[in-house]
């Protein structure tokens, strides 16, 4: 599902609000997930999962056209730890 079919899918289930304030809704909620991850914080959403930021550490990586080694910086990347209600629904639980 995308961004898009979500706000559709909100909107024709809840015919009392406007497309366009669903749309406000759905993009509001993503900037707050999103601007709590940059803040280093973690954002949890019981029984679908848990958003969190991870640091990578820097290394000595490989070019893989040629072999040579590459120097990767460090970094934080976003990690997703499902839920157990997902998890269970996901399993035939």
């Amino acid at each position: 599902m995308i961004r898009s079919e979500l706000i559709q899918k909100l909107a024709d289930e809840n015919p009392h609000l406007y497309q366009r304030d669903v749309e406000k809704i759905v993009n509001t909620i993503f900037e707050e997930i999103i601007e709590a991850m940059a803040g280093g914080d973690r954002v949890e959403l019981r029984g679908f999962g848990a958003f969190s930021v991870k640091k990578r550490d820097s290394r000595v990586g490989r070019n893989p056209r040629t072999g040579e080694a590459v120097d990767v910086e460090e970094k934080h990347v976003p990690f997703f730890k499902t839920g157990k209600l997902l998890r269970d629904r996901l399993n035939g639980g």
